[in-house]
Order: structure tokens, then C-alpha cells, then sequence
């Protein structure tokens, strides 16, 4: 893969992803096409649960002041910068997972009962819990996807890589592609997780897929194909 380097996740994570590139001496190009909106939501009585399950720091940016109820208490997140969007917000991680819910979930089936309340967006990734663990799911955000601007479009038709994030990126991006008549072989995808890359479809130049679903990974990735 050659060419210009663009990201088109939301904000604020996108902005920290050219940021980060930049640290590792990755030049990128950044276009959201989509935006990250709250959902009114009603929290339970947090002395039901045991912790909070967390997989985006949008969860912690957009639930609102009732996550300060919240404050000093556990919660499992599903990576790094989630953790840190939480820890920010008062909570306590206790286990932060590797990019993915289900292998965190599935590593307390030895733990005591545990009832978490889950956190999420509307398109949110399934989980199976183990016997002893108990979800109960709020979705609190949405996602608004945007169309790909004119000025944009003209930049991807000469080639180049994007970046996806999220499986729902992919789709809308692919679907983006396909309205404006921007050719996919002309550009090639850096994806975070194998069901991400699947979730573009076929036709692209070249769909590569990150060693560890972190932004950290795929930039690595990129680099490395790069030079």
C-alpha cells in the first residue's frame, strides 16, 4: 500500500489518531464522517450492579451526569484509551481488555457473581456472559453518519489508504465510495480487527488488518507498509 493516509472516524478520537500518527512520524489526513450524538437514558440504581461494562470511551464522554453517580466505582472496559476515559471520569478499572468485550467476560467466568450494567451505542458488538455474569445494556449514543464532502471525494480518488476503526465506519465508507463513484481499487484499507476489513466488502486494492485491535496497531501497520 502507498499513497495519502486518511482517517474518518468521529472527534474527538480522530483528532488523537493524527495526533498519534504524527508522534510516530505518520502524516494524515483527517475527514469524520461521523458524528458521535447522546440518547436520553434513564440510569438504574447502581446499587443493583456491581460495575459498569465499557466498551468505547464514547460510553464514558456521552453518558451524561448520571455516570457521577458512578464515581469510585468498578468497571471493566475493553482497552486502553477507555480506560482512561473512565479512570478521568472517577471510576474505578479493575480490568481492561485487549479490543474486544468477550475474551475480558469470558476471563471472569471464575470470579463471584457479578452483575454489570453495559453502556453502549446503538450498533454495538454482541457478547455471550459467562453463567456467573449478569448484563444489563443501556444504549446511550448514537452515531450519525455524514456524506463524504466533494473536496474529500477528490482527494480519495487519487488513491490512498483509510483507515477504519469500526465496522460501522466501514460499511458507511464503502457505501460513500459507491455513491460518489469513487473506484475501490484505487484505494486501500488499514483495518483494526479482521470483522472490520470484512465488513467493507470486496473490490478494494488491499485490505490489511492491525495485529491487536489498537490504534497504536494500526498505526504500526501503516507505518511499516509504508516504509
Amino acid at each position: 500500500m502507498s499513497g495519502t493516509i486518511f482517517a474518518i472516524r468521529p472527534e474527538p478520537g480522530l483528532s488523537a489518531t493524527v495526533e498519534a500518527g504524527l508522534t510516530m512520524g505518520i502524516r494524515i489526513e483527517g475527514c469524520p464522517l461521523a458524528e458521535i450524538h447522546p440518547l436520553p437514558w434513564q440510569a438504574p440504581d447502581e446499587a443493583e450492579f456491581d460495575a459498569l461494562l465499557l466498551g468505547s470511551a464514547n460510553a464514558v464522554r456521552h453518558a451524561g451526569p448520571q455516570l457521577a453517580r458512578w464515581r469510585g466505582r468498578a468497571a471493566h472496559v475493553v482497552g486502553e484509551a477507555t480506560a482512561q476515559a473512565a479512570r478521568t471520569a472517577g471510576l474505578s478499572v479493575v480490568s481492561v481488555g485487549r479490543g474486544h468485550l468477550q475474551p475480558m467476560l469470558d476471563d471472569l467466568a471464575q470470579e463471584a457473581p457479578l452483575r454489570l450494567l453495559r453502556l453502549t451505542g446503538e450498533a454495538h458488538v454482541p457478547v455471550t456472559p459467562p453463567e456467573n455474569v449478569s448484563i444489563d445494556t443501556r444504549v446511550i449514543y448514537h452515531v450519525v453518519h455524514l456524506p463524504v464532502p466533494p473536496e474529500f471525494a477528490a482527494r480519495l480518488a487519487q488513491g490512498g489508504i483509510v483507515l477504519l476503526h469500526s465496522g460501522e465506519a466501514a460499511r458507511h465508507f464503502s457505501a460513500e465510495c459507491d455513491r460518489v463513484g469513487i473506484a475501490r481499487e484505487a484505494i486501500s484499507l488499514a483495518a483494526l480487527a479482521p470483522r472490520i476489513g470484512q465488513a467493507a466488502g470486496s473490490g478494494w486494492q488491499r485490505v490489511e488488518t492491525a495485529d491487536q485491535p489498537t490504534d497504536s496497531a494500526l498505526l504500526a501497520l501503516v507505518r511499516d507498509i509504508c516504509h
